[in-house]
């Protein structure tokens, strides 16, 4: 697989229960209650914590928010809001948890521009050095003078010329260098001219920070951004050539999200120190561009109203900054389309907010404490009754007739209350563990690059369970708990047949696999 998945612990005793791969299906720290409410406590995350009504902010008004996302059935992970270095609000929704790296997309881009504007600061190059003059190996013979002329600004703004846009699913697949392919894409405009959001811009900051520095954006992040922000746990893919993917492949805490925006929100400075320039910070979230929208786009830093910017990844992941307000809102979901939350936080913030503090009635919080508990994305398991075709299907191992998706076999096992999947495909034999009654947390080597936008992992955090819907259908819920993604198989049983069918909450391209006949011996 092209590329490397980096994973890095601050904490082992915070992750080892979380992040341990279980055993038999009857394991008692795999199991999950279907009663277990969001996780209420924060992990050791060096953060404050204040009521929402200290730092002027009404409980009441953080409620209707989740609220009016509720309504509009919009599937939030987590959120963790700041103001005046305090957090006075935070949920999750279970099984999403505050230990949980989860994947930023492309909220990615703002981390890459950190690590740019420390760079600049360090004087390893300059803005409007070219990006040609950082790789002639990789320029092409006949290069246009528009390619000659794109410069690091170009990158930063979205200016590069190109006319398309370059999605991270279009690399992840490939082997040799992405920097090669770079300079592959026409540069149709002059740079500087025309705005195009693509991932392939801000990949090639990352290049040329490993360029000039010698290091990864990540290891180059490390003693710079995230031990001073005191982010401890993280996972940044690489691409080949050892280079940090740079436009995504990030995931982080909430903690680690609402970090990133919140230090932009203090002018760079974190617990009395200058972490990033100033004068960086100023200038990378204010508009440069246009932009696909009303309000712009800074460097790297999506515009917003009412002088909010924010970082933005894929099926909505966000790190907001009111600056006018020192005011930060990250939040991690799944959501296929970040205009379809926007409009309900624009509505609640930053209105929430008032100078000094707030006086309410003893007693106004518990509603959103109430609320708050009883978060979850996963529906409690309604136990069924166990299928009669259990006993004769139980280990036998079906044939798939030529499909694809490179399977070939499947298999379920029937034991104390859980359905053991076994699949095997070109990558070899995966496993899933599926309870009836209780959830199943589980690491799982399952392909799933189809339905998740290309990502390929050795292995994925997953929750899973099962349920009977009738007496030969069987289905099966996998929640990848540090993604966006949650897939539902359907197993049908008729004689010496199952078919199955294979689908996922969203994605950029296909959320269905075509179905799977197999056929036992």
């Amino acid at each position: 697989m092209p590329l490397l998945t980096r994973r890095h612990f601050g904490s082992l005793a915070m992750g080892a229960a979380v992040y341990s791969i279980l055993g038999g299906c009857a394991s008692k720290t795999g199991a999950l209650s279907a009663m277990q409410p969001a996780i209420m406590h924060a992990p050791d995350d060096g953060l404050s914590r204040a009521t929402p009504e200290s730092q002027g902010i009404s409980s009441d008004s953080i409620l209707a928010f989740l609220n009016d996302v509720e309504q509009q059935g919009l599937e939030l992970h987590s959120f963790m809001l700041m103001r005046n270095s305090h957090v006075v609000a935070e949920g999750w929704w279970w099984p999403y948890n505050p230990s949980r790296i989860h994947m930023t997309h492309s909220a990615t881009k703002s981390m890459t521009a950190v690590a740019v504007g420390l760079a600049l600061a360090e004087k390893r190059f300059s803005l409007d050095d070219t990006v040609v003059s950082f790789f002639p190996e990789y320029v092409p013979a006949d290069a246009s003078d528009y390619m000659k002329q794109m410069t690091v600004r170009d990158l930063l703004v979205m200016k590069t010329g190109h006319a398309v846009e370059t999605s991270g699913s279009k690399w992840r697949p490939i082997n040799t260098s992405w920097v090669a392919e770079f300079f592959k894409i026409p540069v149709v405009y002059k740079p500087g001219t025309k705005f195009k959001y693509t991932s392939a811009a801000t990949y090639m900051l990352s290049a040329i920070v490993s360029k000039t520095t010698g290091q990864s954006a990540e290891e180059y992040l490390v003693p710079r951004f995230f031990d001073p922000l005191q982010i401890t746990q993280w996972e940044w893919d690489t691409s080949p050539g050892g280079i940090s993917t740079g436009a995504n492949g990030l995931s982080l805490q909430t903690s680690g999200l609402l970090k990133l925006g919140a230090v932009h929100a203090q002018n760079g400075m974190w617990n009395g120190n200058q972490i990033l320039p100033k004068s960086w910070v100023k200038a990378a979230t204010r508009r440069h561009s246009v932009g696909e929208d009303e309000y712009g786009y800074g460097y790297q830093w999506w515009m917003g109203p009412k002088n909010a910017y924010y970082a933005l990844g894929l099926f909505t992941q966000l790190s907001i900054v009111f600056p006018e307000h020192n005011a930060t809102l990250a939040i991690f979901s799944a959501i296929d389309g970040s205009s379809k939350l926007k409009p309900t936080i624009w509505k609640h913030f930053p209105a929430a907010f008032v100078t000094g503090t707030t006086q309410w009635p003893d007693g106004s919080a518990k509603p959103l404490q109430h609320k708050i508990a009883s978060l979850r994305v996963l529906p409690e398991l309604k136990p069924t009754t166990p299928a009669k075709i259990e006993n004769t299907i139980s280990g036998k191992r079906y044939k798939f007739q030529n499909n694809d998706q490179t399977a070939n076999w499947v298999s379920f096992e029937f034991i104390d209350n859980c359905c053991i999947y076994n699949f095997s495909d070109e990558n070899g034999v995966h496993t899933v563990k599926n309870g009836f009654e209780t959830y199943i947390e589980q690491d799982t080597s399952i392909t799933g690059n189809r339905l998740h936008h290309q990502y390929h992992p050795d292995y994925m955090r997953a929750v899973a369970g099962a349920r009977w819907l009738n007496p030969n259908k069987l289905e099966l819920t996998w929640q990848f708990v540090e993604t966006a993604f949650r897939d539902t198989l359907v197993c049908i049983f008729e004689g010496n047949t199952v078919r199955i069918d294979r689908s996922v909450n969203l994605n950029t391209q296909e959320t269905n696999l075509p179905t799977l006949t197999g056929v036992s011996a």
